[in-house]
């Protein structure tokens, strides 16, 4: 009964230990979601449509009139897919704006928000717990 007993209970302590990294997988404390940067005008340079993550990357100025390079991580192709978008979304080329939740490093990466395409439809993220950047 003992043994039973121990036996069941170092299952349960390793099953639980081997979802810990999952979990701390998709949290959301690497970006600061109290504002959002909005990248206007940016131009689409590359987008990922792959799992476990898609990745739209762009090209945009900033203030001085450099260009910065960004990565916006967004949902799996499944998720994404049921809330609208699919691989053809966006093409290199394509001029968007972007609400992307950036790294708290200050690096140009970070959450993708929403994209806004130049005929105003908006494609959203499908990460849950974050809000609409407006």
């Amino acid at each position: 009964m003992k043994a039973r007993l121990a036996v069941s209970l170092s299952l349960i302590v390793g099953l639980c230990a081997a979802g810990a990294p999952v979990f701390a997988h998709h949290g959301n404390t690497a970006y600061d979601t109290s504002k959002p940067v909005v990248l206007k005008g940016a131009t689409v340079t590359k987008f990922v449509w792959a799992n476990p993550h898609c990745f739209v990357m762009v090209d945009v100025k900033d203030d001085k009139g450099e260009v910065q390079h960004w990565v916006g991580e967004a949902g799996s192709p499944s998720s994404l897919g049921l809330i609208g978008w699919s691989k053809n979304s966006i093409q290199p080329g394509d001029s968007i704006t972007v609400y992307v939740y950036q790294s708290k490093t200050g690096h140009t990466v970070g959450r993708l928000n929403k994209i806004v395409l130049p005929d105003g439809t908006e494609l959203k993220d499908s990460a849950l717990g974050y809000k609409d950047a407006g």
